[in-house]
């Protein structure tokens, strides 16, 4: 398959040659997993003239980040889990030239739009006045409005610290506490945002109006196994809004086609460079030092391993030959999941009580938030095994962007907690449709006509996400990223075995659409295979 037929494939590369023939060659290196971390490794190991074989088990490319088509009609084009981007390096979009290879986005505007059970609302536009205007309009105070406006500005100087200081935090081996410390400036409110405040007890810092505490905690507690007044949910914050997106800091985005064209551009790059790009091939074993065998009984032969796999996958592919040290770290890797995924095909989009006749909601992220000690009490009830719709964040592709949908017609996608893998009573298979309307009767507190808008829905639990994508526990990151999992406590590129190294999500410096991970593990391994 040449490189320019990817995108029309959706990711189906299949077999570029019969599987003895890949056999038949030594490779310098072997990537397990062609999730967009593993695509990124591939091509830059590839730019510096490395024989490159993506082996990937499912049918398509892409992991989290890919393209299906999960409903009746075809024309409707789903990410099953990847929803936004936000944190996409724009060095690799530079580096691999991923515009020439279709990627495209829409700057999301609002940034974000939460409505309230007393009819108002709270958004943020691109435009400075034009939020002003708006809070003003929903009875925030000035005190307030300035309040909130202090607070993103307050993650904003986090953000460049760590990003645009003296280094980048988030490239090549990550910083250990002390060095983290010193890019903050030694500022004891930064450094205890990073590693220690909850996001219930930062955003009273800045506003007082209650609304104002539910429409901004969502950002703290999404993708994490916390609410939002556990300790360390204000570095989940500062995570999601540590990326540029065409310019805007701490913005979000709707990529043109869909997320999974993310990982077809990454893989277009790839091919181009060289990289021999293989669907539909599952690896048995990872054999450190000499390459892996494959389920059909093939050795591949390759100097180096690259697991995209999470790192609880790749200790079982490694089986006997794992570093004791490691299996160690990976049987303390936490990876239990709250995230319930929601894709929707709509028939119409959604009208919403707080912004009658208003066509804005629908082109933000929508926060759809129960108040705070509501949300921690959800939670709670997870933890005890009880699904219980406490925040969801909703997206509108297709009020962007009308290829993903059938003419006139729509998708939503929502990112929800708190849905835990074990249920209390009952299994994900008996309940699955009883909690997919749990999550549409949480939006329907404020959009009156959600059911009636919803022709069909594909609804996925913690365990749906492990079978599908291959994520244990279903946790979209690879494993959580509170602060005693990030930063030198997140894997790094080079494991205890030799030859084998880490670049998918678990690995520094987080879990999202970054792609900094699969860069960072390429240098890693290209400093280990320079000329002695």
């Amino acid at each position: 398959m040449s490189a320019g037929d990817i995108h029309a494939a959706l990711g189906q590369v299949g077999l570029p040659m019969p599987v003895r023939d890949l056999a038949s060659r030594d490779w310098d290196v072997v990537l397990v997993g062609g999730g967009h971390n593993g695509l990124t490794a591939a091509a830059y190991l590839a730019r510096a003239g490395k024989s490159v074989l993506v082996l990937e088990a499912r049918a398509r490319l892409g992991g989290a980040c890919t393209l299906e088509e999960p409903f009746a009609d075809p024309a409707y084009k789903v990410s099953p889990c990847a929803y936004v981007v936000g944190l996409l390096d724009p060095i690799v979009i530079d580096e691999l030239e991923l515009r020439r290879h279709g990627y495209n986005v829409f700057v999301a505007d609002p940034g974000i739009w939460c409505p309230f059970d007393d009819g108002t609302s709270y958004v943020q536009f691109l435009d400075h006045e034009t939020t002003l205007d708006n809070l003003r309009e929903n009875g925030f105070t000035d005190t307030d409005i300035e309040g909130q406006f202090a607070y993103e500005a307050f993650f904003g100087r986090m953000r460049r610290a760590l990003r645009e200081g003296t280094r980048d935090a988030w490239m090549d081996d990550a910083p250990d506490r002390a060095e983290l410390e010193s890019l903050l400036g030694h500022d004891p409110e930064l450094i205890d945002t990073l590693f220690h405040a909850a996001i219930a007890d930062v955003i009273p810092r800045y506003c007082k109006d209650e609304r104002l505490h539910t429409a901004l905690y969502g950002q703290g507690v999404i993708g994490a196994w916390a609410g939002p007044r556990d300790p360390g949910t204000a570095s989940i914050k500062l995570m999601h809004f540590s990326g540029t997106i065409e310019n805007v800091p701490m913005a979000w985005g709707y990529v043109e086609g869909g997320m999974g064209r993310i990982s077809f551009a990454i893989a277009e790059a790839a091919a181009e460079l060289g990289v021999v790009l293989a669907s539909g091939v599952r690896v048995a074993r990872i054999v450190p030092g000499e390459g892996v065998e494959l389920e059909s009984g093939e050795r591949i032969n390759a100097r180096v391993v690259v697991s995209n796999a999470d790192p609880k996958v790749t200790l079982a592919l490694c089986g006997a030959a794992a570093a004791p040290t490691f299996r160690e770290r990976v049987d303390r890797w936490r990876v239990q999941s709250p995230v319930l995924k929601l894709n929707c095909a709509l028939g119409r989009l959604p009208t919403w009580t707080a912004a009658p006749g208003a066509d804005y909601p629908n082109r933000a992220p929508v926060s759809i938030a129960l108040p705070i000690d509501e949300a921690q009490a959800a939670f709670e009830e997870c933890t005890r095994g009880i699904p219980r719709p406490g925040f969801a964040e909703l997206y509108f592709q297709s009020a962007y962007d009308a290829s993903v949908a059938p003419a006139g017609k729509h998708t939503m996608s929502a990112f929800v907690q708190y849905a835990p893998y074990e249920l209390a009573d009952g299994n994900w298979d008996t309940r699955r449709d009883q909690i997919g309307r749990q999550v549409l009767d949480l939006i329907g507190r404020f959009s009156p006509d959600i059911h009636d808008c919803v022709e069909e829905i594909d609804v996925l639990g913690p365990p749906d996400i492990e079978q599908r994508i291959g994520l244990s526990g279903g946790h979209i990151f690879q494993g959580e990223c509170m602060p005693d999992q990030m930063w030198t406590n997140r894997f790094a590129p080079r494991t205890e075995m030799p030859g084998v190294y880490l670049c998918g999500a678990a690995t520094h410096p987080a879990g999202s659409v970054i792609a900094l991970n699969g860069r960072n593990a390429a240098m890693a391994v290209l400093a280990d295979l320079a000329p002695e």
